[in-house]
């Protein structure tokens, strides 16, 4: 059982990322004057179809009017994020400003871990991107 301060820790750290990853990606697609251009990207298990995860990420590209150039996953489970192939083709993507941003379904595509996921938010920004994600941070 979760004890009441862990949970309350959890939701004050999942409220702080999500408002720190939407303020770098309003603050990147303010500056993209046209086309604002995304690339999917979901990480499943080894036997888990990643098209409803990709389908829940294209509805928030769809409703959101963004130019979807690209969707891919990773197939290597929960893994860190530096040894996904696809995730690190993505970075790169966004280093060339081929696409100004990442959009997972959930903050687990990236990482559950509270440090491992402020590390990969803090290098989309160096890049000059930002993450969005389907589902907010508490909804994993």
């Amino acid at each position: 059982m979760t004890s009441v301060p862990t949970a309350l820790h959890r939701d004050a750290a999942a409220s702080r990322l999500g408002l720190l990853r939407r303020a770098q990606l309003e603050t990147v697609l303010r500056g993209v004057a046209g086309e604002k251009r995304i690339a999917l990207y979901v990480l499943v298990g080894s036997r888990q179809d990643p098209a409803p995860r990709l389908a829940a990420a294209q509805a928030l590209a769809t409703r959101r009017g963004w130019t979807v150039a690209d969707r891919t996953f990773d197939v290597t489970g929960p893994t860190a994020p530096a040894t996904r192939p696809q995730l690190a083709r993505l970075l790169a993507a966004a280093r060339r400003w081929e696409i100004h941003g990442i959009l997972a379904a959930s903050r687990v595509d990236i990482s559950d871990d509270d440090k491992e996921y402020e590390a990969m938010l803090e290098q989309i920004r160096t890049l000059g991107a930002g993450l969005a994600l389907a589902r907010e941070e508490n909804v994993l």
